[in-house]
């Protein structure tokens, strides 16, 4: 019989009075025993420490727990029962040396561990038992300020043994609470929009940081939506320095795991990249789901990647990301493998899933590298007719696939989500002196875009090596425009793009007001339009036109300019390649057999 907790300094005497509870029952209907309640009262006034047992429906002592003298720290009681609106089939009856009641650590493991009940036996100054408080989990209507739990308590512990204690039934109340939450996550899931559950969104920022917290997590909002996720509570702190464990404070956590609670969410999601020390600090402590911006971006990209090079970027990324985590994702991974073979020190299931994972990302890195080849042999092909390219790059949700269904007629995938364009897109577009050139859409950036993301991606935007200029797209009516186009340009340098030519598209115009538009534009060198408005785009296209002159593709342009209008191919990018090539080369042939 093993005595969980603090046990450091106990006496034998103690340590076997402690291991004599493990005997005692404790009925489904009855909220605690004399003999019980006895035996953790003498125990607890013997040691100046707090003492609790976790009992089940059953009734009997599972986790005898010994603390200090104002907390117990429980163990790991395993996972959460199935079905909905279950509670764990675990309650906590535990003494205080004190006459105070529930403490915000009992409330929130009752709430965090889902527990069907707490009690606190309180002491009196002889260690006798004195007063009982009690506290259960109680469902709250989404975006209530009601705590979602209810406490019942001072009473005399004398009118328990007295009679009353036959009167509080836990197994009345827990099936009754029970069917009470079933009944509403039922409703919930009925109503619910969002596939991917319901999250609080947390932020934690030092001063220096302060100013840009309310915008990134509006960012932040964005990414949840788009990932399919309901937004229903978001938690914002400000610190002196980052909790190198927690991120926040353990008080605030405590605070964050309420109000999960509150607003029954299934998952945190941290402004942050967490380490993996740091993501199991939180789950050990939070018991829901902790993912951090990194996940949060890769699940974006994996829901909407469509080609097969997309979707080895992202699987690579994935494997990158989730390799330095395999060990905190299950502790059954560190058991040693057993059987012929596997005898002696062996090799760990952990080192087993590790080793597999280098392969697969070994594996992955070859398929990308061929796909690698493939494009720079497509893109030599298309330099050797010298046919202009311009690709459209900015930060993500600016507005760069509506821009290219606008300038080309094209149907691109453009919704109000961020990196709702995943596959470089391709088109032929003719410019206004008939002049054709073939425009790109690319992915878009964003802050803090994941290092093994933005490397697996890296790929994509050597299409943007060999453009002839790049369209930098913002939106003009983002407060935090500025700090966009600084990502945008940081990244660029990054991928080695410094030196194209880049002209500036202030897209969303027509969401502010045209003064604001006219001075951003000659600040800023860039032109002014609405995506959504093609009568805004005749300056867009004579800049382009201007530039591309001025870049000596005159010969080029001239000799498309040739080709009737009535061979106009559009150019699509297919699930399996960013390019379709046949539809490059069609427009190639027709402007050299133009020209011969």
């Amino acid at each position: 019989m093993t005595i969980h907790g603090n046990t450091n300094g106990l006496s034998p005497s103690d340590v076997h009075a402690l291991e004599r509870i493990y005997r005692r029952r404790v009925p489904f209907d009855r909220l605690l025993t004399p003999e019980l309640g006895r035996s953790m009262a003498e125990v607890s006034a013997a040691t100046g420490r707090q003492v609790g047992v976790l009992a089940d429906r059953g009734g009997s002592v599972l986790f005898v727990v010994v603390g200090d003298a104002t907390k117990l720290m429980l163990p790991d009681v395993g996972r959460v029962r199935a079905a909905q609106g279950r509670f764990r089939g675990l309650r906590l009856v535990h003494t205080h040396l004190t006459l105070e009641g529930l403490t915000r650590d009992d409330l929130v493991d009752l709430t965090r561990l889902r527990l069907d009940l707490v009690a606190a036996l309180c002491l009196d100054r002889d260690g006798q038992p004195s007063t009982v408080h009690y506290g259960h989990n109680a469902p709250v209507a989404p975006g209530s300020t009601e705590p979602p739990y209810r406490t019942v308590g001072p009473i005399p512990y004398a009118s328990l043994i007295g009679g009353r204690l036959d009167e509080i039934d836990p197994s009345r109340i827990v099936a009754e609470l029970e069917a009470e939450f079933a009944r509403a996550a039922s409703t919930r899931t009925r109503l619910a929009a969002a596939p991917s559950g319901r999250a609080v969104l947390v932020h934690v920022c030092d001063r220096r940081n302060a100013w840009r917290a309310e915008e990134s997590l509006r960012e932040l909002g964005e990414l949840a939506r788009t990932a399919g996720v309901d937004v229903v509570d978001t938690v914002l702190q400000v610190r002196a320095e980052i909790d190198p464990k927690f991120l926040v404070g353990r008080g605030k956590l405590d605070e964050i795991v309420l109000r999960s609670m509150q607003h029954d969410a299934s998952v945190l999601i941290f402004d942050r990249n967490l380490g993996p020390a740091q993501a199991a600090a939180i789950a050990s402590v939070v018991d829901l789901k902790v993912i951090d911006r990194s996940q949060l971006i890769l699940d974006i990209f994996a829901q909407r990647a469509e080609s097969r090079d997309g979707r080895l970027q992202v699987e690579l990324a994935q494997m990158k990301y989730l390799l330095p985590r395999l060990g905190q994702k299950d502790d059954s991974l560190s058991r040693l493998t057993g059987g012929i073979g596997g005898r002696g020190p062996g090799e760990t299931v952990l080192e087993i899933g590790k080793r597999r994972a280098r392969e697969r990302i070994s594996r992955l890195e070859t398929e990308l590298e061929k796909l690698a080849t493939q494009r720079r042999n497509r893109r030599q092909r298309r330099n050797r007719r010298d046919v202009p390219i311009v690709s459209i790059v900015g930060y993500t949700n600016a507005g760069k696939s509506t821009l290219l269904n606008a300038l080309t007629g094209s149907d691109t995938v453009a919704e109000d989500k961020l990196f709702a364009t995943l596959d470089t897109r391709s088109r032929r577009l003719r410019l206004p002196q008939e002049r054709e050139i073939v425009i790109t859409d690319t992915v878009g950036f964003i802050r803090e875009l994941p290092p093994d993301l933005f490397a697996a991606f890296r790929a994509t935007f050597e299409e943007a090596e060999d453009a002839d200029l790049l369209l930098h797209v913002v939106d003009a009516s983002d407060p935090a425009l500025a700090e966009q186009i600084k990502t945008t340009e940081q990244l660029l340098g990054e991928l080695g793009l410094s030196n194209v030519p880049t002209l500036l598209v202030l897209n969303k115009c027509d969401r502010v007001e045209p003064a604001f538009a006219e001075t951003l534009a000659r600040t800023r060198g860039g032109v002014p339009l609405s995506a959504t408005d093609p009568e805004t785009f005749a300056p867009l296209l004579e800049r382009m036109e201007s530039i591309l002159r001025r870049l000596g593709s005159e010969p080029a342009m001239q000799a498309e300019r040739l080709v009737p209008s009535t061979t106009s191919v559009r150019i699509v990018a297919p699930r399996e390649g960013h390019f379709d090539d046949a539809a490059i080369d069609a427009v190639l042939a027709a402007a050299s057999s133009t020209r011969s």
